[in-house]
């Protein structure tokens, strides 16, 4: 059996009974970061092995994983935070795991997209999940892409780009478009930044933001019905 199991992208309250069990009776733990999630397990008294799987090396490790699950290990697949595949190393795995007839269990845990979506107060009974942009190849095409959803789309970004992505919205999308950031989430200094495009640059040119970073911004449609509504 293959287990993803998310951990908490901040608190560690946010961890679930299930997945505390799953990893302590596992045949080994496939870690991000090893160090860092050495900290989680220790946390929950969780003695398992460990081994790293991280996006550098998940191409390599995959089969052999694979060959150790078709033996009959159990082995789950955790990430640094939140849950793994979701901008973070596990597709790969799990596809392959899939490909083999490998059985797959999905534990249910955070994901630091949500929270920031349901806070934004932006509308999410549809929306776009971006994940991360691309840095530089392909950066303008994503944007103007995203710039003409008629949904609520959603982007992970770090503190030190932050400003300039906004910035660059602002160019494809306008800048009266609304647009929250929240960052920090679970944690003690949990923030959510909620306005124009405009507003948010001016808030965070002002003070520098800290800390992972979710940003949501509204569809054109939500753009189009707030001018109808005036």
């Amino acid at each position: 059996m293959l287990y993803i199991v998310p951990t908490p992208v901040g608190n560690l309250q946010d961890m679930t009974f299930r997945a505390i069990e799953t990893l302590k009776s596992v045949d080994l733990i496939l870690a991000e970061d090893t160090r860092t999630s050495g900290v989680l397990l220790q946390h929950f008294d969780i003695h398992t092995p460990l081994k790293s799987h991280h996006k550098f090396n998940e191409h390599e490790t995959s089969a052999d994983i694979v060959e150790r699950l078709k033996a009959g290990a159990n082995i789950a697949l955790i990430s640094d935070a939140g849950t793994p595949a979701i901008s973070d190393p596990g597709f790969f795995l799990t596809r392959a795991a899939a490909e083999a007839g490998i059985e797959i269990q999905t534990l249910p845990g955070a994901t630091a997209f949500v929270p920031a979506l349901v806070d934004s107060g932006l509308p999410n009974n549809h929306f776009y999940f971006e994940g991360f942009l691309p840095q530089k190849k392909g950066r303008q095409t994503r944007l103007q892409y995203l710039a003409q959803l008629d949904e609520t789309f959603i982007i992970y970004e770090s503190p030190f780009r932050l400003v300039k992505t906004l910035e660059q919205l602002s160019q494809v999308c306008g800048e009266e478009r609304k647009a929250s950031v929240t960052r920090e989430i679970s944690k003690i200094h949990e923030e959510t930044v909620r306005g124009t495009l405009a507003e948010l640059i001016a808030h965070f040119k002002a003070k520098a933001p800290k800390g992972e970073i979710v940003l949501c911004v509204g569809g054109i449609e939500t753009k189009k019905k707030e001018e109808q509504d005036e």
